[in-house]
Formats: structure tokens, C-alpha cells, sequence
């Protein structure tokens, strides 16, 4: 804010009075000082007649509306800086004779001068939490329009250390300085107004004439030459004030020196202008002083405020801490209880699914004697086996279900139940068998060995089912000591009756699948035959298979032998024409090769290239011609040579075809 305040007070221009382009001043000054000096000033124009008073007239209008509005103050001041800061940086320049680096002080002043050119009139842009006015957008929106300022505006954006749109503006500054660029995309931004309408105001010197002049005064820095370090830091919180003490010296804006009274009076007036400026400047410079304290105090409130903010966030934590310790012990223990149950429940299934296998073993072994009856059924020679095998089943039944019976005393009733309908059932299939020996009276002497069999078998089985009535009673005496045991066993008896509900669902979809099996057997017997069909008919296949196989063979063995022939009378023929082109080529090259002559030829014949001291010159053994290296790489077998020498690559290519062909 310091530099813009100075600009609209108002700085002596290069020439004082003498300059038509001087910077306006608007400062006041107090005093007895402004008593005195006030006739010397009003002097200058009261002299010389009328003409001096019409100059008089049209200078205080100037003044006037200059007053009125201090962008214009500021932006006449931006011009006559502008011209100070860079006659000051070329002389000093030419005077020195060496590359500038960042420790030139003419060289900062010009890139803070620039700084306010480019924000003299910008637009702020709103953003999420303050106004921003920033240069940067209006130098990125350059690279739309000029190709070769994209470069610059990508190196600026890669830059490391940079955070600020500020600090990305001086940065494109000095590149555009040390490139040697900077009055041509300053040039290249005036031509583009419609650009710069969106980012600076109407009154803005960017927008006006006078920028013309300053792209004229850019053009000089070309003969500039200058190193700048790039640091992040320093672009990003670097003051932008413009230091006017550079041009406080006579000697720095006076070209000559001048002895008249009105000179020396305009001279003091600028020297007062130049102290009632540095008295406003250190008034400004106070306050910002007292407006940095003020934010010091707020800051070190702001830290005392966060201290204690982090005291209590740190007690909080500790108590948060503990907190997690405790539930974590309480998730331990959690976690352990929740094992040991699984480990419970793992257990009980195990022995679940030891009892579901035994009872599928029991299903499975049922399945297999009820798929016994019916392949028995369907051979009536064999009925008497069929129904021994059935007793000897339902006797292993009978086991295995005592066997149940012990583990579980209601699955015994259950079985006990089935066992005696199974009974009823062996009698009255017995007395079917009765039935069907009585009936088949033809078939008696080829079966009377085999009912005395029978007989002697169900005698067997009687007393097995006397055993059987004994066991019987035994379980029943251990139903009454397994009564108690029962009650607890009552929900379990439940579960198995599903599970048992669930078995008889299986064995309805195994049965279905047994009748499905039995169809596919059907199909698959029907398959067989007619395979042993097409078997009969492949053998006879097969038989004029391997006479066609001789006949083959021996046809093969002729026609080995005939191309073995023709191949021994082809190698031979290509041997004899290969010599033959051989000694073609030999007589053909001797006739037409021309070996050509060094000092008439100084383009390639190939590639017409000139030949110098880098580029030389090499004979084609084949035709004779002189190439470039380039050309002449290849190398070839030629007959008049013993070893592969250098060809040219249309020769190359025509001797491969040759090769080739042959």
C-alpha cells in the first residue's frame, strides 16, 4: 500500500518543469515553508505575457481533473517511474558491463515498477474467503493467444517453493526478462484488449495509451543481460514498495545544469514536494507498524488461546486412552468366551455329523438292499436267493438298529416298531413264497434242494429271532434306567426327527433317481447294441483299410525313389546355370563396368549429396560409380573377387534378387 499512496502523492519528474510528461503533485504542504515558496511557484507561470498565462490555465485544468481522480495520478506517476526506473537500470547497466544478478538494486526497482504497472486497475476476484487481486491470471490468459509464451507460463506453474499467484507473477517476470522476451508479450497483452477488459478496469494504464510508451521503453532491456535465482520464498513475501531515494539526486534526473532563478525555484519546489512525500510515507510506515503490532498481540492471544485449547485436548486423549485400554481387556475377555463357545458348538457338530454318517451309512446300506430286491425280482429263477439275501439284511438292520438302540432308548421304540412291522412283513413274505412254490408245481423238482435250504435258513433265523426277543427284553430293562436320561435328550430327539424328515426326502429323490438310472440303462443297452453293430462294420472297414495301406506304401516307395531322381538332376541343372550366370555376369560386368573418375564427380550418384571433407567418396565394385558412405554400405560376393567387397544399394538389391531367384 505504500507504493500506490506515493504514486498518487506525487514524485518529481526526470526533467522538472522542462519535462511536458512531469508527474502531477496533489501533496500538501504546511507551514510558513508553503507561505514562502507559494509566489516562487506561481512565478513560473505568471511570467511571459498572455502565452504564459493560457499555459497556466490549461495546467491547473490538468490539475483539476487529475485530482478528481487519482487513477490518474497513479497511472501518470506509473509512466514517469517507469522512465526514471529504466534509464537508471540501462546507464547503470552499461556502466558496470557485466551480467545482473538479484542483488542489482535498479534491477529490483524495475520488477516492482512492472509489479504496479500490471496491478494498476485490476479487478479483484472473489474468492471462498477474501477479495484477491492478482496479476498472474492476466499472464496465463497470454499463452491462449501466443504460442511462445507457453513455455515460460509452464516453467513458472513447475517451479518448486511457489504457493502464491504473486509470487507465480515475479517469477514470469524475471524469465520473461532473462529470456530477452519481455516487451514482446508485453506488446502482445496490449494488442489484446478484450483480454484485458475482463481483468483490469477502463481507467486502467494497461487499457490506455501510455502502455505504448512503456512497451517502447521495454525494448531497450534487451541489451541486458542478467542471472536471477528463483526462490519461492523471496517471490512469495517480497515488500513491493518502490524506493524513490534513487531519484532524489540531482544528478539522476537532471541532464544539465541550470543557472536561472525560475529553474532554482521549480528545483525547491520539487525538493519540498519530495519532503512533504517521505513526511506522508513515514506516517504510513508508522501506522503500518502499529497495525503489525496490533496483529502480533491478536496472534500471541490466538497462541495462548490454542495452548490451553491443547492442554485440554491432551487430557482428553489421556482419558480417551485409558478408556481404550479397559475395552480392550473387556474385548479379550469377550473374545475368549466367544471361542471357548465355538469350540463347544464345533464339538456338538462333530458329533452331529458322526451321527448323521452312521445313520447315511444305515440309509445307503437299506438303498443297496432295496436295489438287491428289485434286480432279484426281475430274475424268478433266483426268488429264493433274493429273500434269503433280504433276511440276512434285515438281520444286519436288526444289529445295527440294537446298536441305536443303546445310544438313543426312543430311536429304539421307533426301531423296535419298525422291526416288528418288518417281521409281519418277512411272514407274510414268507407265506407269498408258500404261495408261489404251490403254485409253480412244473419248476418244484429243480427248486426242492433249495427250499430245504430254506428251511434249514429260516430254522437259522428263528432262533436269531429268538436271540433277538431276549435282547428285546434286556432293552427294555435298560429303558427304565434310561427314562432320566431321556428328558434331557428330548430336544436333541427333536433335531433328529428333522434330520430324519430330511433323510426320507433323500431317499424319495434316490429313488426317483434309481428309476432314472434304470431308463438311462435302457438307453445304454440300446446304445450297445447298435455299437457292436458299426463294431462289425469297422472291421470290415478296417480290413479294406490296411489293403489300401499297402497299395499306399508302395506307391510311396515308387515315388520316393522318382523324386530322389529328380532331385539329383535339379541340383545338378542349377549347379550348371549357376556357373553359367556366374560367367555371364563376369563378361557382362567387364563390358558395361566404367570406373568412374575422382575428379569429375562431387555429388553422390545416389542421393546427388556434395562430397566434402566429413562426407567421402567410395567406388561400387559392381558398377563402377561413386557414392556417399550412406549409400555405398553394403557389402556383397561379386565373382571377379575373391572376398565380399563394397556395392552401392542399387546393386545390393539387384544381385539379392539374382541370389535369389537362382
Amino acid at each position: 500500500m505504500a507504493a500506490p499512496t506515493a504514486l498518487r502523492a506525487g514524485i518529481p519528474s526526470p526533467n522538472s518543469a522542462a519535462d511536458k510528461d512531469g508527474i502531477v503533485f496533489t501533496g500538501k504542504r504546511k507551514g510558513a515553508k508553503d507561505s514562502k515558496n507559494a509566489p516562487a511557484r506561481r512565478g513560473i507561470f505568471d511570467r511571459g505575457g498572455s502565452g504564459h498565462g493560457d499555459v497556466k490555465k490549461t495546467v491547473r485544468r490538468a490539475e483539476n481533473s487529475v485530482i478528481k481522480n487519482p487513477m490518474l495520478v497513479e497511472r501518470s506517476n506509473l509512466v514517469n517511474v517507469a522512465k526514471l526506473c529504466i534509464k537508471n537500470l540501462i546507464e547503470s547497466a552499461l556502466a558496470e558491463s557485466r551480467t545482473l544478478d538479484d542483488e542489482h538494486v535498479p534491477l529490483q526497482q524495475l520488477f516492482v515498477v512492472m509489479e504496479h504497472i500490471f496491478s494498476h486497475g485490476l479487478k479483484s476476484k472473489k474468492t471462498f474467503l477474501e477479495k484477491k487481486k492478482s496479476f498472474w491470471g492476466a499472464l496465463e490468459s497470454l499463452e491462449k493467444t501466443t504460442p511462445d509464451a507457453e513455455d515460460i507460463t509452464d516453467s513458472v506453474r513447475n517451479l518448486p517453493g511457489i504457493k502464491t499467484s504473486l509470487g507465480r507473477g515475479r517469477a514470469w517476470l524475471r524469465l520473461a526478462l532473462m529470456q530477452k522476451n519481455l516487451a514482446d508479450y508485453f506488446k502482445a497483452l496490449l494488442e489484446r484488449k478484450d483480454i484485458l477488459s475482463e481483468w483490469y478496469d477502463q481507467n486502467a494504464l494497461l487499457l490506455e495509451e501510455e502502455a505504448a510508451v512503456i512497451a517502447g521503453l521495454l525494448v531497450g532491456l534487451n541489451v541486458i543481460d542478467c542471472n536471477l535465482c528463483l526462490k519461492g520464498d523471496d517471490l512469495d513475501s517480497a515488500p513491493s514498495v518502490i524506493d524513490f531515494s534513487l531519484y532524489l539526486k540531482d544528478g539522476n534526473y537532471l541532464d544539465k545544469p541550470q543557472a536561472s532563478s525560475e529553474t532554482c525555484d521549480v528545483n525547491l519546489t520539487a525538493v519540498l514536494d519530495q519532503k512533504n512525500y517521505l513526511e506522508e510515507h513515514n506516517r504510513h510506515l508508522t501506522s503500518q507498524v502499529t497495525v503489525l503490532q496490533n496483529k502480533i498481540k491478536n496472534l500471541e492471544q490466538s497462541s495462548n488461546q490454542a495452548k490451553e485449547e491443547l492442554a485440554v485436548a491432551n487430557n482428553n486423549i489421556l482419558s480417551i486412552q485409558a478408556e481404550n485400554d479397559r475395552l480392550r481387556v473387556e474385548n479379550d475377555s469377550m473374545k475368549k468366551e466367544v471361542n471357548r463357545k465355538l469350540q463347544s458348538v464345533r464339538a456338538d457338530m462333530d458329533i452331529e455329523r458322526e451321527t448323521y454318517n452312521t445313520s447315511r451309512i444305515g440309509l445307503n446300506e437299506l438303498y443297496g438292499d432295496a436295489k438287491d430286491k428289485l434286480l432279484h425280482e426281475s430274475q424268478m429263477r433266483t426268488d429264493a436267493e433274493q429273500e434269503l439275501k433280504l433276511q440276512v439284511s434285515l438281520k444286519e438292520e436288526m444289529e445295527m438298529a440294537m446298536r441305536l438302540l443303546e445310544k438313543d432308548i426312543h430311536e429304539k421304540q421307533d426301531t423296535v416298531i419298525s422291526l416288528r412291522k418288518q417281521l409281519e412283513d418277512i411272514k407274510t413274505i414268507n407265506i407269498d413264497l408258500y404261495n408261489r412254490l404251490q403254485s409253480s408245481n412244473s419248476s418244484l423238482q429243480y427248486k426242492s434242494e433249495l427250499v430245504g435250504k430254506l428251511e434249514e435258513k429260516n430254522e437259522q433265523m428263528t432262533a436269531a429271532m429268538v436271540q433277538m426277543e431276549e435282547r428285546l427284553k434286556k432293552a427294555e430293562k435298560d429303558k427304565q434306567a434310561a427314562e432320566e436320561t431321556s428328558r434331557k435328550l428330548g430336544q436333541q430327539i427333536a433335531e433328529r426327527d428333522a434330520k430324519r424328515a430330511a433323510i426320507e426326502t433323500d431317499l424319495k429323490i434316490e429313488r426317483e433317481w434309481r428309476s432314472s438310472l434304470q431308463k438311462d440303462l435302457a438307453k445304454e443297452t440300446e446304445l450297445i447294441n447298435q455299437l457292436k453293430a458299426e463294431m462289425l462294420d469297422a472291421k470290415k472297414l478296417q480290413g479294406e483299410l490296411t489293403a489300401l495301406t499297402d497299395k499306399h506304401e508302395r506307391l510311396r516307395d515308387e515315388c520316393v525313389g522318382q523324386e530322389q531322381a529328380l532331385s539329383e538332376m535339379g541340383d545338378k541343372l542349377s549347379e550348371s546355370r549357376l556357373k553359367m550366370d556366374n560367367m555371364q555376369e563376369v563378361v557382362q560386368s567387364l563390358d558395361k563396368r566404367v570406373w568412374a573418375d575422382d575428379k569429375e564427380i562431387t555429388h553422390c550418384m545416389q542421393c546427388e549429396k556434395v562430397f566434402s571433407v566429413a562426407r567421402r567418396k567410395h567406388h561400387c565394385r559392381n558398377c563402377g560409380g561413386i557414392f556417399c558412405n550412406a549409400c555405398s554400405e553394403s557389402v556383397m560376393p561379386l565373382p571377379a573377387f575373391a572376398k565380399p567387397v563394397r556395392c552401392c544399394d542399387r546393386c545390393h538389391t539387384q544381385l539379392l534378387q539374382r541370389y535369389s531367384v537362382s
